[in-house]
């Protein structure tokens, strides 16, 4: 039995062969895993009903697992007042990059081969997509 706050066996499984510069997604309620993504990319489905396991959640407990290299979401309107971004900038160690990159170029990245991983999560709110690049183990 493993002791840790994650215990999701694909989700574990799937993190234990992320190396290097490998790629995960959080995906928010809104996004097309399926025709978004890396057709390799493994997709671990959350989302079981409108704000069940929001991305932040999600977001918590990878940190635990992996170390972060850097973060990537899809830029906003100027006027929208994206309210998941400064939570996501909370979890995340401190000084993680952050790259705001057009839709398109988000989309490319996550259809990219170095994306392993999609989780699929119930979180509502509009432009909450994280692409996260996975950092080295530093002993």
């Amino acid at each position: 039995m493993i002791k840790s706050d994650i215990i999701h066996p694909q989700l574990l499984s799937t993190l234990a062969k992320a190396g290097h510069k490998a790629r995960i997604l959080i995906a928010d309620a809104n996004y097309s895993c399926a025709t978004n993504a890396n057709p390799a990319a493994e997709i671990i489905y959350l989302n079981f009903a409108p704000n069940m396991i929001p991305s932040t959640t999600v977001l918590e407990g990878v940190s635990k697992l992996i170390n972060i290299e850097q973060g990537t979401m899809m830029a906003w309107p100027d006027d929208f007042d994206n309210t998941i971004h400064q939570s996501y900038r909370d979890i995340l160690p401190d000084k993680t990059p952050m790259d705001y990159v057009q839709r398109g170029d988000f989309y490319g990245a996550v259809k990219s081969p170095d994306t392993l991983l999609v989780i699929a999560t119930g979180e509502t709110r509009r432009f909450a997509n994280i692409l996260l690049t996975v950092g080295p183990v530093i002993l």
